[in-house]
């Protein structure tokens, strides 16, 4: 067997640090329209808590679907199998993404959390471009970043072939600012948080959005921010996907939006 592709990172495991990242794969519609969709928890941590919430929170939308936790600490996938079962796996490995014999060939989704953030900008581009040749034709990978208690989140979505978004999530109570995210950006932007770099202008301009509809705050921070949302695209950002996401806490832009230049 060859070596897996990666390192073995901190493994900070904490229950329900994911909700967020959950809550946005649950909606995904290839779930609903797979006959047994397989997801990938790569780099579930030092506990297999992540993994187990996934299969949980994704049973919900569909209950023929197969999560599986894949780790390059052995000990740490020992510790998954020990709660394993016909829809829950746990197997040894890293960024190519092995897969259990006779499961399947591909992944439907691959969530990749706070593992790349360990890692040098440089090795990014790569870790990407192998996950996503693991993909299923319609797959997807979520690669992001959260705080060890889940209130901020931002992660990049793509497909096969190319970035498709980036999506900032927080928890919306007591938010002073929302570019307090920057400092859990994924690692491909992290370090990019910096005048004349297009991830900083969104992050200002949510910001300032967010400032100017504070009297709102009065009805709500949802409703605040659904107005900063509204401001956001109004002002020519190219919001995708359902606003009724906002309510959430959430916003998702175009990648080539915020990408690097």
């Amino acid at each position: 067997m060859k070596k897996p592709f990666g390192t073995i990172t901190r493994g900070t495991t904490n229950p329900n640090r994911l909700r967020r990242i959950d809550r946005f794969i649950a909606a995904q519609p290839l779930l609903r329209r797979l006959e047994s969709p397989i997801v990938v928890d790569l780099g579930f941590g030092a506990s297999p808590t992540t993994a187990v919430e996934l299969r949980e929170r994704l049973s919900k939308i569909n209950s023929d679907v197969h999560v599986i936790g894949i780790e390059i600490d052995r000990e740490r996938v020992d510790r998954g199998l020990a709660v394993a079962n016909d829809h829950l796996h746990f197997t040894h490995g890293g960024f190519e993404v092995p897969l259990p014999s006779g499961l399947a060939t591909h992944a439907d989704i691959i969530r990749a959390f706070n593992v790349l953030r360990q890692y040098d900008e440089s090795e990014v581009a790569a870790a990407w471009s192998t996950m996503q040749a693991r993909l299923s034709p319609q797959g997807l990978l979520i690669e992001g970043t959260c705080d060890e208690i889940g209130r901020l989140a931002s992660w990049v979505t793509l497909d096969r072939h190319h970035p498709l978004s980036l999506t900032v999530s927080l928890r919306l109570n007591e938010l002073d600012l929302p570019s307090k995210v920057a400092e859990r950006l994924p690692k491909a932007l992290i370090h990019h948080n910096l005048p004349g770099e297009k991830i900083h202008d969104f992050l200002k301009a949510l910001d300032l959005a967010w400032q100017t509809n504070a009297g709102l705050g009065a009805f709500g921070a949802s409703q605040r921010w659904v107005a900063a949302c509204r401001h956001i695209a109004e002002a020519g950002w190219p919001l995708i996907g359902d606003k009724k996401r906002w309510r959430l806490g959430e916003i998702s832009v175009q990648w080539s939006a915020v990408a690097p230049d």
